[in-house]
């Protein structure tokens, strides 16, 4: 019986999906549930299982075509075997034809670095191969223009270029981007803290955290939680803007920034005020590995109230971080260094962090942001006032 593989039902807004590579070809055998390819939208990786065993008869839908929920894209016959449906092999006597003689690594360098043609170069060497000779007493061709579509490289002159189409979800975050700065006025406040206070608790606690919960104990959750403790007191920095209304939300949803194969994402930390660090720690290293693995569902992106985004993790000293709308704030976290400061009028070396809140001057005042941030700071360099809520 010959069934109809469909791309299946797409997220709410999701309109289109690119299909990535097929892990089957025409022929091979697939279980029932076994993942046929996966479908890149603007905010996810769906996978399409197969739904039923099989043998794949026919792909409609090549890699990297773009296709709309309910299309059809491959046939399966669930009656068929491997062996039957196989491809026939092509004939080794056509091999030569096709396949392009081979040539000596001296000899490609030196036709990529003069625009020569190989397929028109006749070698000259043992089987046939093209020695180096043989392309320095072929023609030169004109240079070609770059292919805008092709990933491959190309050789414009002497210098390569690669164009490759954008992801649908960098497409994403470009848009995104391009609206937070077109539609909000951004305006960042810095602040310093000194992670001593932190550092401390966390090198004294750290072994008996892990084998506690099962997971390290990091700087993030702190973050999560002095934030929050911010956000507490400054209800207006944890708010949103729709319309002409202002939407005050009785909740912590808190955004982290990831970094992926795929480019940067931000699963959310949903009621983060009831979370514990342990929670908070798992929960971030469970983002962590769906992203690595373009695991993120839908549910984990959606909404949030607030981010936190760390550049220090790739060594940034400061930046003004964009804020991810519709939200109204976002933190930026830097590289911790060991500065000079002044403590009771004695210059003294301590691990200093830069930090950084970005937000929408139309809704939130210099005064909130400037405590907001002065907050956070005073939660970081005394962790008690998180246990006391003070």
């Amino acid at each position: 019986m010959i069934i109809e593989i469909k791309v299946p039902a797409l997220p709410e807004s999701v309109s289109e999906a690119t299909l990535m590579s097929w892990h089957k070809k025409v022929g091979e055998a697939v279980s029932r549930e076994e993942n046929l390819i996966d479908l890149e939208t603007d905010k996810v990786v769906l996978e399409l299982p197969s739904p039923d065993a099989g043998v794949i008869t026919e792909i409609i839908a090549k890699d990297g075509e773009t296709v709309t929920a309910g299309q059809v894209i491959a046939k399966l016959d669930t009656a068929a075997s491997a062996s039957v449906q196989a491809a026939p092999a092509q004939s080794t006597k056509e091999e030569p034809a096709k396949t392009p003689a081979a040539a000596m690594p001296a000899a490609a360098k030196i036709a990529a670095e003069n625009n020569v043609d190989l397929s028109q170069v006749k070698g000259s060497g043992r089987d046939g191969r093209i020695l180096k000779e043989d392309v320095q007493q072929a023609p030169v061709a004109k240079p070609a223009p770059v292919v805008a579509s092709s990933p491959a490289i190309q050789i414009v002159g002497d210098r390569p270029e690669q164009r490759v189409p954008m992801s649908r979800l960098r497409e994403r975050v470009a848009q995104r981007l391009l609206q937070s700065q077109a539609e909000n006025a951004i305006l960042t406040t810095f602040n310093e803290v000194n992670m001593q206070p932190v550092m401390d608790l966390r090198n004294k606690y750290k072994e008996k955290f892990e084998k506690e919960h099962g997971v390290k104990l990091g700087f993030m959750s702190f973050f999560v939680k002095a934030a929050i403790a911010a956000l507490k007191k400054f209800p207006v920095v944890n708010a949103s803007i729709d319309g002409k209304d202002i939407v005050y939300h009785g909740y912590f949803d808190i955004g982290i920034a990831i970094g992926s194969p795929r480019g940067l994402v931000v699963p959310i930390l949903r009621n983060a005020d009831q979370m514990s660090l342990a929670d908070i720690e798992k929960q971030i290293a469970d983002f962590a590995a769906k992203a690595k693995d373009g695991k993120l569902a839908l549910e984990d992106l959606t909404g949030g109230t607030f981010s936190i985004t760390n550049g220090g993790t790739f060594g940034s000293m400061m930046s003004t971080p964009i804020i991810n709308p519709p939200q109204s704030a976002i933190l930026g976290m830097h590289a911790t260094k060991m500065r000079a400061v002044v403590e009771n009028g004695e210059i003294v070396a301590r691990p200093m962090m830069y930090l950084a809140l970005s937000y929408d001057h139309r809704l939130i005042d210099g005064r909130e942001a400037v405590l907001t941030l002065v907050a956070i700071k005073d939660a970081l360099e005394d962790p008690t006032r998180l246990i006391l809520d003070v």
